[in-house]
């Protein structure tokens, strides 16, 4: 058994499309162990023995009596139950925790992904200090979170701040949430691609410096291909991120116009394109506020903590 004080440490599992991390986290944020196991695909119990397997493992090194475990799905309000994880086989609707309880004699908390990174950030992050924080977590979706003086705000049922399902547009893209015109079809990784590819099919010369970065190809086109080309000066790949960056900056502006934050922090992959993609973020939200002349407008920051939000965010959480 590690020599260390059980009461300022706790457990965070962060469950991801490739990986089940977790991490004995200090009340500083530092992440002092870690345990990997492979996602399994199947879902379902499976994955919920990879992650009680997780969780035995570093609680036999840490007891604690904290154990927090963020995972990509909607969670009710008693932090219990997924009541919808569309991206995972076989977990909708079952009671995490006590499948978790079954398998490890141990209690456990259950948040929402994003809902633990925005906390990550706000307690240890680039909002750290913070009352009243927006957090946009930008990939292939958008996710969110809202921490309003300095709790964590879930809403009445537990899905408050599912930013990326706002209307962006009337009448528009039509969304894997069932709606149209979401945030996330104009402002994701998954949009930066699409409008990426859709440039470079009407002008392949346009595109040869960001498919050099892959094959050559449009089917080899990663995000991080345009970073790497706009970094270099690449006029379609500053272009395809200042567009990422304005619907950013649209989606911020409504979400000021409704919660009044002090900081809106931008997480997620395409944060590694920095201020090619926050300036135009800001410049954006400036012009969409209301009420721009009278309201303090809220600064726009990069996340600090990469993608150890959600663990380190969900093993805080815990204590609470």
């Amino acid at each position: 058994m590690a020599q260390s004080n059980s009461d300022s440490l706790s457990i965070g599992v962060d469950i991801g499309g490739t990986k089940v991390l977790g991490g004995v986290v200090d009340r500083e944020g530092k992440i002092v162990e870690r345990s990997r196991r492979d996602t399994p695909k199947s879902g379902g119990k499976d994955l919920t023995q990879a992650i009680a397997d997780v969780i035995l493992e570093l609680h036999e090194k840490y007891p604690t009596n904290s154990i927090g475990i963020s995972a990509a799905t909607l969670v009710s309000s008693d932090r219990q139950t997924l009541i919808g994880a569309p991206n995972i086989a076989d977990w909708d609707g079952i009671n995490l925790r006590n499948e978790l309880f079954a398998l490890t004699n141990l209690e456990c908390v259950v948040e929402n992904d994003a809902n633990s990174a925005a906390w990550g950030e706000a307690v240890h992050g680039a909002a750290k200090g913070i009352d009243h924080v927006v957090v946009l977590t930008v990939g292939t979706g958008i996710g969110g979170g809202f921490i309003a003086n300095g709790s964590l705000y879930r809403g009445a049922h537990g899905v408050a701040a599912e930013f990326g399902h706002i209307r962006a547009v009337n009448d528009g893209l039509p969304c894997g949430c069932g709606s149209h015109g979401c945030l996330e079809q104009y402002a994701s990784g998954t949009a930066l691609m699409r409008h990426t590819r859709e440039a470079i099919t009407k002008n392949e010369n346009q595109g040869l410096k960001i498919l050099s970065f892959g094959d050559g190809t449009l089917n080899a086109l990663r995000g991080e291909h345009i970073t790497f080309a706009a970094k270099e000066g690449d006029p379609l790949a500053i272009e395809m991120l200042a567009l990422t960056g304005h619907w950013i900056g649209v989606g911020a502006a409504s979400l000021c116009a409704a919660l009044d934050p002090e900081v809106v922090v931008i997480g997620g992959g395409v944060i590694d394109a920095g201020d090619l993609l926050l300036e135009p973020a800001r410049k954006s939200l400036k012009e969409n506020i209301r009420f721009s002349n009278n309201q303090k407008i809220p600064e726009i920051v990069a996340a600090k903590l990469g993608n150890d939000a959600g663990l380190v965010g969900v093993a805080d959480l815990a204590r609470r």
